[in-house]
């Protein structure tokens, strides 16, 4: 059987990601660029609102957050009733940047509705989400339990940064 779901879905995440680097400055990542939509309203979320909202892998969600950090887009801080927690917040520069991220995606999604009706939107919607529930569901149970048991090795960036004193 041909793959009549995925490919569709593979091309329309790359031409966003073209699309947002076409509109934007050309700086930004296609996860960068997500992480700063989903912050746009400027409020903290955790590490975990982040997981929940875009379903990176924990190491390449830590790895992007670096680099927004590095480049003075997000901070990261300690929360307050969870040490444990870490919240995410824009700075003003990354306000700015997040709110031009979502304008242009907001952009994007206004120009689709006005081709396809709202019945192809909700069908859509329900297409996408049983994908992500059922690869979502396959994952956790391709995890075996001593795969899922066996130690993680902790990333190169996060040792070397750690050798340094800086966690």
């Amino acid at each position: 059987m041909p793959l009549r779901l995925v490919p569709p879905i593979h091309r329309a995440t790359h031409r966003i990601g073209l699309y947002l680097s076409a509109v934007g400055d050309g700086t930004l990542s296609q996860g960068e660029a997500h992480i700063l939509a989903l912050l746009a309203s400027g409020a903290p979320a955790t590490i975990a609102d982040l997981h929940r909202g875009l379903a990176h892998k924990r190491s390449t969600l830590t790895s992007i957050l670096d680099r927004l950090a590095d480049r003075g887009l997000i901070t990261r801080t300690v929360g307050t009733e969870d040490r444990r927690t870490f919240l995410v917040a824009p700075t003003a520069t990354g306000r700015t940047v997040a709110a031009r991220v979502k304008r242009n995606l907001v952009d994007l999604e206004q120009a689709v509705a006005r081709r396809v009706s709202a019945a192809d939107v909700t069908a859509c919607l329900k297409v996408l989400s049983t994908i992500e529930e059922e690869a979502h569901a396959r994952t956790a149970s391709a995890l075996s339990p001593a795969r899922a048991a066996r130690p993680r090795r902790e990333p190169v960036r996060r040792r070397e940064q750690r050798a340094r004193g800086r966690r």
